[in-house]
């Protein structure tokens, strides 16, 4: 896990697919943690992205680097949301406080379950972690 979130956190917008019905939905996202060793994002339950992932919680994740080299993610999306949580995420990044608080209603935390995350690079190498 401490790869995907290193490789995530130094390609800071990413891009979270999810689907709504059978039709796919792909949105940048830029918060990533690792919250009781787990990888967290978030985002607001007024959103598509959240009602999505509350009917099909499987999702996938995906960015490049400016090497060429590029990440996908997938797994289910196990929503934990708490003070704790909240209060980690705006720690960790403190810009979410312009969108969100710890007492707000709207602001939702996930971590991904079930994980598996492929590296690739331009030789058409790749390298799997599951966790």
């Amino acid at each position: 896990m401490t790869e995907v979130l290193k490789f995530l956190t130094e390609n800071p917008t990413f891009y979270l697919a999810t689907v709504d019905g059978d039709i796919p939905k792909v949105r940048p996202f830029g918060f990533v943690m690792n919250y009781q060793d787990k990888l967290y994002f978030c985002t607001s339950n007024q959103k598509n992205v959240f009602k999505q992932l509350k009917a099909n919680p499987h999702f996938e994740v995906s960015t490049t680097s400016k090497a060429g080299e590029w990440l996908r993610l997938k797994g289910k999306a196990v929503f934990n949301t708490n003070k704790g949580t909240r209060q980690a995420a705006l720690d960790a990044a403190p810009f979410l406080s312009r969108m969100y608080s710890i007492d707000d209603s709207i602001f939702e935390l996930f971590y991904i379950e079930s994980a598996e995350a492929v590296f690739y690079n331009m030789k058409g190498e790749a390298k799997t972690i599951k966790f």
